[in-house]
């Protein structure tokens, strides 16, 4: 399966999360950038608020789009042990990234949101949106931050995952809705016909055209 553009995702997206149209303890949650692009159609055709949630891939020395792990929106890591040691990668880096990411979070928020605080969740239904998972680093510290918070129900919603991580997912949301699960998985970008880089100023955009981004 493959998608025009990630406009294109959000809004094939939308039959499979239709139940909680208006409801008004829901609010989609994309993670940036890309998949506020994607969440911007579900809330949209909904009737749903949107926001983001940020967490950040922590990269291999030498090769940063490589995932050896991930930082979460309370600052937690996680990484992948069996990467670390095959990249031999020092206590010293990670503290490092941890640190950088960590700011970069809280710049992101700042940037988006006009506050270096997340969103306000507990208690509700959390529609998570990506435009895609590869690895599953950065929507597996989303669903992990989040149930933390005390939401009532956490939905992953996403146009294609690798089948990998698949499970793991569903260990960790209330309810996983994913378009393609495509056995060859190399990259997200290879499923989209138009991939282009989002920036922050559209992120932005989208944020305040649902009437959530900064004042």
């Amino acid at each position: 399966m493959f998608f025009q553009d990630r406009t294109d995702a959000g809004q094939r997206l939308v039959p499979l999360v239709e139940e909680y149209r208006g409801d008004p303890k829901a609010i989609v949650l994309g993670l940036p950038r890309g998949g506020v692009v994607v969440a911007r159609e579900i809330a949209a055709a909904l009737g749903l608020p949107l926001d983001v949630w940020v967490t950040r891939k922590i990269g291999a020395p030498m090769n940063p789009e490589l995932a050896i792990g991930s930082v979460d929106t309370n600052g937690n890591a996680r990484l992948d042990e069996n990467a670390v040691r095959l990249y031999e990668v020092s206590d010293r880096y990670i503290r490092e990234e941890v640190e950088r990411e960590t700011g970069e979070i809280s710049r992101r928020y700042l940037a988006y949101r006009g506050s270096e605080d997340p969103p306000e969740v507990e208690g509700k239904t959390v529609l998570v949106v990506d435009d895609g998972v590869a690895t599953g680093f950065t929507m597996i510290a989303a669903l992990e931050s989040l149930r933390k918070r005390d939401v009532a129900r956490i939905v992953c919603v996403v146009p294609v995952a690798s089948p990998r991580v698949m499970t793991r997912l569903n260990m960790l949301a209330d309810e996983v809705q994913c378009l393609s699960t495509p056995s060859y998985f190399g990259a997200v970008g290879e499923f989209y016909r138009d991939f282009s880089q989002v920036s922050d100023d559209e992120v932005v955009a989208s944020l305040r055209e649902a009437g959530s981004g900064p004042a």
